[in-house]
């Protein structure tokens, strides 16, 4: 009775980390590029309490029939995060960029390193230059004259600016993708942006367009790809499973109280 109370309260601990990942993923139902992760649960170690001899003995140590094995709950290991494309929307803005099948925009962080997203929603600073929401520059470290009169970015990454005045076109640069063989491995760090890790292995880099990679949409915006649906059914199961582990504690302490009677 004492491993069923600790047994179901695992199991209400390990629910709690689902109703936890659920309340993220619907949360960030209109965060552009965001992508929903669910929660892996894994047993825990089983005792092995008797194995049964041929001849109906019972031995702890030895036995060559089936053994009595009680098991000890379960626990949250991991996050998967499901890299499906969310659904494209027009968005009118020049510098809104959507990528259409795999591949992540570059950023440079603060401290030099680079950090992936596949929020494409960029502006840019006093500078000219070419960031995220957050102010981050994009790797390719793309600078938009102060007088262009239009920005044109091709499917294939190229950014060029339609000079006022002349009307003469100017290459600023090329947006440049990455992709990894175990995107799963990548770690989220909060804004949209996920860092490499040796679970996700090296990123490897090509223009959009090119084989294996996405193209790019100027004027586009990849959604959140979270299915509201599907979230909430999984946190009915959630709160059915963290309602009968909290019934089987209950459980357990009645028949402990039913123990403790018996003397009396």
């Amino acid at each position: 009775m004492f491993r069923a109370l600790s047994t179901a309260a695992l199991g209400m601990s390990a629910q709690q980390r689902s109703v936890d990942n659920i309340a993220n993923n619907l949360a960030n139902v209109g965060t552009t590029g965001f992508k929903r992760s669910t929660i892996a649960f894994q047993d825990l170690f089983y005792e092995n309490i008797a194995s049964s001899k041929i001849g109906g003995s019972v031995d702890n140590n030895s036995g060559t029939g089936p053994a009595l094995q009680i098991g000890h709950g379960s626990r949250a290991v991991a996050t998967i995060r499901n890299f499906m494309q969310g659904s494209v929307t027009e968005t009118g803005n020049a510098l809104d960029v959507a990528i259409t099948g795999s591949g992540f925009f570059q950023v440079e962080m603060p401290d030099g390193s680079i950090a992936y997203t596949r929020d494409g929603n960029f502006s840019q600073d006093a500078t000219g230059m070419l960031v995220n929401n957050s102010g981050l520059p994009l790797a390719s470290q793309i600078e938009i004259p102060s007088d262009a009169a239009a920005i044109e970015i091709g499917q294939d990454g190229t950014v060029t600016a339609l000079m006022a005045g002349d009307n003469s076109q100017v290459e600023l640069g090329q947006i440049e993708l990455a992709k990894f063989a175990n995107a799963g491995g990548l770690e989220a760090v909060g804004d949209n942006l996920f860092r490499e890790t040796e679970a996700s292995g090296m990123p490897f880099y090509a223009a959009p367009g090119s084989e294996g990679f996405g193209a790019v949409r100027q004027g586009f915006l990849e959604q959140s790809n979270v299915d509201i649906v599907n979230e909430m059914v999984r946190l009915i199961e959630a709160q059915r499973a963290y309602e009968t582990n909290s019934k089987m504690v209950q459980t357990a302490e009645d028949m402990m109280s039913v123990t403790n009677s018996i003397k009396r």
